[in-house]
């Protein structure tokens, strides 16, 4: 049959068919070329922060809701960007990868242009190319080194990397402290990986190499064994790679086994939830390693901390402090950029300088921000500077 005598479609198809169009239009993620039609839009800017709120790593969500919700809040009382509100919602990816990759296709589908968390790193890792494909620009609170070889121009860090962690730790116990014997004791997941061959590593350069180098499970319980080989090697101090609870778990068995020697680790050893965990007498004099050292260092700290129990009714601690920087200096770039979308508010991310509460921040073509932090220490269940 010649295609030129068919006789017009009925106007209900083509009604139809103009209608697919327009659907199938507006299913375009936020990053790609014709989506961005923000500077159109009255309507609020949505922001997806996401983050464990379930399971053992819940706490880290927690806080990260909390410093980035504060910050959304003072920017609305301001009247938001443009006159338009700022929206954010909570989403919860268990800690677990395969539930972030899900929720990272979900937050592109329901149109958010940002994303504030996670603080799990292999979370974060796995939804990268999901949001990198779909122009979603991520302000992580992850520090393991693998994160800046996921070489996204999407993917951000709020805080250091593992190497500038534990470069800064193994100096201070090596060359400050003189210690030659120090014992390792990391986990296998993600974040203990990256604590580990990054204190490895600093370590080595330094001249030492550690007297004994145990790995244990994430969800591992009893950690007798791993630390009765550490205390027959009589170290000067014991490198800790693991998350909160998993660290004062084995802090607190390593005291009752009567290992003496002080404990250093990175961000996870500076929280309440680790010392309340380890308990107060058997995280003394912890050494930490971080980018914020409480609440009073700074009048810019003094200043969130205050709002912060204002808000919560508790103190902050660096978590949360780490969300708000992140979800300042991501509400900044939307300002400066007249809340654009895709790559060009990645690069407006990239080009803000941010006077923040962990330092000064400047990012690379890597992503990363800032790359320094100073040393604590765990006294009377405080985390305090090192003088």
């Amino acid at each position: 049959m010649n295609r030129s005598l068919r006789p017009p479609a009925p106007r209900s198809t083509l009604v139809g068919a103009v209608a697919l169009a327009a659907a199938l239009a507006a299913c375009s993620a936020p990053g790609e070329s014709g989506s961005d039609n923000s500077k159109s839009d009255s309507g609020p800017i949505k922001i997806a922060v996401v983050d464990a709120r379930s399971g053992q790593l819940s706490s880290l969500g927690e806080w990260e809701w909390k410093g980035a919700k504060l910050a959304v809040d003072e920017w609305n009382k301001k009247g938001g960007i443009n006159g338009r509100k700022i929206q954010i919602k909570s989403f919860d990816d268990q800690g677990d990868p395969t539930a972030g990759t899900n929720l990272a296709r979900k937050i592109a589908d329901e149109k958010y242009i940002a994303m504030i968390g996670t603080a799990e790193s292999a979370v974060t890792i796995a939804m990268a190319p999901v949001l990198k494909q779909a122009g979603i620009p991520n302000i992580t609170s992850g520090q393991a080194d693998a994160l800046v070889e996921q070489k996204s121009e999407f993917l951000f860090l709020n805080g250091p990397t593992s190497t500038t962690y534990d470069t800064t730790l193994a100096k201070y116990l090596l060359e400050d402290k003189g210690y030659k014997k120090i014992a390792m004791i990391t986990n296998n997941g993600s974040f203990g990986k990256g604590e580990h061959d990054a204190f490895i590593k600093a370590a080595k350069e330094l001249g030492v190499s550690p007297v004994t180098d145990q790995v244990v499970t994430t969800d591992q319980k009893d950690f007798s064994a791993a630390l009765t080989t550490i205390r027959s090697k009589k170290p000067q101090a014991i490198f800790i790679g693991s998350e909160e609870v998993e660290a004062g778990l084995i802090v607190k068995q390593a005291r009752d086994l009567g290992i003496t020697a002080p404990f250093a680790g990175a961000a996870p050893q500076g929280t309440p939830v680790f010392i309340n965990t380890a308990g107060k007498a058997a995280a003394e004099g912890t050494i930490v390693s971080s980018p914020y050292l409480g609440n009073d260092v700074s009048l810019a700290a003094q200043k969130f901390a205050a709002a912060y129990k204002a808000a919560y009714g508790e103190d902050a601690e660096l978590h949360g402090a780490k969300a708000y920087d992140g979800t300042s200096i991501l509400l900044t770039a939307l300002k400066n950029s007249d809340v654009a979308t895709g790559k060009k508010l990645a690069d407006a991310i990239r080009a803000t300088k941010y006077d923040g509460l962990l330092g000064q921040f400047a990012y690379g073509e890597d992503g990363v921000g800032i790359t320094r932090t100073s040393i604590g220490i765990i006294q009377d269940g405080k985390l305090v500077a090192q003088k």
